[in-house]
């Protein structure tokens, strides 16, 4: 069943997979990179043996992309064996790792997740979940956490409620999962998410459920509705396909273009493209096909073929762009290059006219709460006008969705989302943590010197 559910959620990590069983008196662990299609075998999934089980696609937002960092990460401790799965980032991780080792704590990762069961392995008194508890107290920033011992399953949110992880039921039994998607592969029913904040203890059939962490506010991350999370999945107690759809009707009602054809820009701008289609009136048309057999990572052929990258994932359908008014609808632009190589492939193919539009505000600060950004200065929109960025990519016109207009599509109230990577404003202070842009350090300037070399 974990194995089928990290299927529906490999686009949340690609870069390696893992699985703990457990059977009450041991816990058996399979990890390794790549893929979950490539991954596991019969023979691999036969030595997991038990009747409880956790599984992770990892997507490195803190500590190198190798083997030594995959998930699950299993100890042995006063506690029993424990393996744990994380999505999030804590950013107090490197000062607890210090102290750690200081003490004499030996890390086998450069993952911040490890910093987790060294605080774990150090509380002695009381059970596993005041232990828990008293951990998580200390780290700071975004956590949704799975554990599994030999007796015991366990689901954690940060207080924050950064990362979503729900809750859910099939045959009996309980299951965790970031996105209800792997709840439908597996049939699985969607009970409801686990609170900001809730540990969550299964054993023995039965559930225990305490409310041990509290934070100043809500800040769940709004880009796992704009980009992250699949369309057909429950997220923060609304469809992200709904949302999708209402960030492209509010889109169009912000900015209207006069134009013959709305596309996407696939797959994470097609269910917005729908929704300003439909609000527009302009008809939508798959204009680029998307290869889907590419991964995140391929070898590009050195001078080889110029914008190669784009081109293996993206190729146009000339005889419907010919000659049209395109709108292009994007989830966002970050360094601007991407969006520059799209809108030559659609002018080539005989557009007439190319207007983009984005289903977010422009993104001016990173994500240190789990999503891989780059820094401030890499961010195109921190250091230029929206004008400038149209220049750029060489679009007819370019345009966001304002911060209103997306908290309106997600259904947000009053301070409950994190928009930190539209506002520069982050719910958790870390000053330090957030390098400025420096004045002369215009990426723009930089690119346009490469593209001429």
């Amino acid at each position: 069943m974990v194995y089928l559910g990290l299927y529906a959620l490999q686009h949340r990590g690609q870069e390696s997979t893992g699985i703990s069983s457990s059977d009450g008196a041991q816990v058996y662990t399979h990890k390794a990179m790549g893929h979950v299609a490539d991954v596991y075998s019969e023979e691999t999934l036969a030595k997991l043996k038990g009747h409880a089980s956790i599984g992770h696609t990892r997507y490195s937002t803190a500590g190198d992309s190798s083997e030594g960092n995959a998930q699950p990460i299993v100890v042995k401790c006063s506690h029993g064996t424990i393996a744990l799965c994380h999505n999030g980032n804590l950013i107090n991780a490197q000062d607890l790792r210090q102290e750690l080792a200081a003490q004499g704590a030996i890390f086998q990762s450069t993952s911040d997740s490890e910093v987790i069961l060294h605080l774990l392995a150090r509380y002695q008194g009381g059970d596993l979940l005041d232990a828990l508890g008293q951990s998580l107290s200390r780290i700071q920033g975004a956590f949704s956490l799975l554990l599994l011992t030999e007796d015991s399953l366990i689901g954690v949110r940060d207080p924050y409620g950064f990362r979503p992880l729900c809750l859910g039921k099939l045959n009996g039994s309980y299951a965790f999962a970031s996105e209800s998607c792997a709840f439908d592969l597996i049939g699985a029913t969607y009970i409801r998410e686990v609170e900001p904040g809730e540990i969550v203890l299964i054993r023995g059939g039965e559930l225990q459920s305490v409310k041990a962490l509290h934070a100043p506010r809500l800040a769940k991350c709004i880009f796992e509705h704009v980009y992250f999370s699949r369309p057909d999945s429950m997220v923060f107690g609304r469809t992200v396909q709904s949302s999708r759809d209402l960030m492209g009707r509010i889109l169009a009602q912000e900015n209207p273009v006069n134009a013959d054809l709305v596309v996407p820009i696939p797959d994470s701008g097609t269910a917005a493209s729908v929704g300003y289609a439909a609000e527009s009136g302009i008809p939508f048309a798959f204009g680029l096909i998307r290869n889907h057999y590419v991964g995140r990572t391929f070898i590009e052929p050195k001078k080889a073929i110029r914008h190669f990258g784009v081109k293996v994932k993206l190729n146009p359908i000339r005889e419907l762009l010919a000659g049209k008014r395109v709108i292009l609808i994007d989830d966002s632009i970050v360094r601007g290059t991407t969006s520059r190589k799209i809108v030559k492939m659609v002018r080539a193919a005989g557009a007439s006219e190319v207007h983009m539009r984005i289903t977010c505000p422009p993104t001016v600060s990173p994500c240190f709460y789990g999503i891989d950004t780059p820094t401030k200065k890499e961010l195109i929109a921190s250091s230029h006008t929206v004008e400038e960025i149209c220049k750029y990519i060489e679009a007819d016109s370019l345009s966001y969705l304002s911060l209103p207009g997306l908290l309106r599509a997600v259904s947000a109230k009053g301070g409950e989302f994190c928009t930190a990577c539209y506002t520069g404003q982050y719910p958790i202070e870390f000053a330090d943590m957030i390098p400025d842009a420096k004045a002369g350090d215009r990426q723009l300037d930089l690119w346009e010197a490469s593209l001429k070399e």
